[in-house]
């Protein structure tokens, strides 16, 4: 008896398609009346890099400037995120979360966590196992 395996190419499809609703439902679980997914991109991208130009936000969000711009001063407003001046380019300034960002950003994956969290509850010790190994396949593929 021959075992049929899945193509690359079909196991990229499920996968992707599986990562997709995940992130869906993840996105879900955050607070209502809080941010925006694109502000709370932008706040974790900066938390992420510590500090970041406005140019240099837009780049890694793959938005244009003056879309960037709007985000930022939604941030700004709210106390998420402070702008500093640039140390070598008065024309710039440097943009980084500030500790109200930072709580916002803790309290979302917390949210996420919690969901996550109890959906794998749900699951059989050998599924968690099964999980945890497939979780650590694809953080090396991400990485890759």
């Amino acid at each position: 008896m021959q075992v049929r395996t899945a193509s690359n190419e079909r196991i990229a499809a499920l996968l992707r398609d599986a990562i997709v609703r995940l992130n869906r439902r993840l996105r879900q679980t955050r607070p209502l009346g809080e941010l925006t997914q694109s502000q709370l991109s932008a706040l974790t991208s900066l938390d992420l890099a510590g500090a970041l130009t406005p140019r240099e936000l837009a780049e890694a969000e793959r938005v244009q400037p003056p879309t960037m711009t709007r985000t930022v001063t939604k941030l700004v407003d709210r106390g998420l995120v402070q702008r500093l001046p640039h140390p070598t380019d008065g024309r710039q300034v440097i943009l980084s979360p500030t500790q109200s960002g930072r709580s916002v950003l803790a309290a979302n994956r917390r949210a996420r966590e919690a969901w996550l969290s109890g959906q794998i509850a749900a699951l059989s010790a050998e599924e968690r196992e099964t999980l945890r190994r497939a979780a650590e396949i694809v953080d090396r593929i991400s990485r890759a």
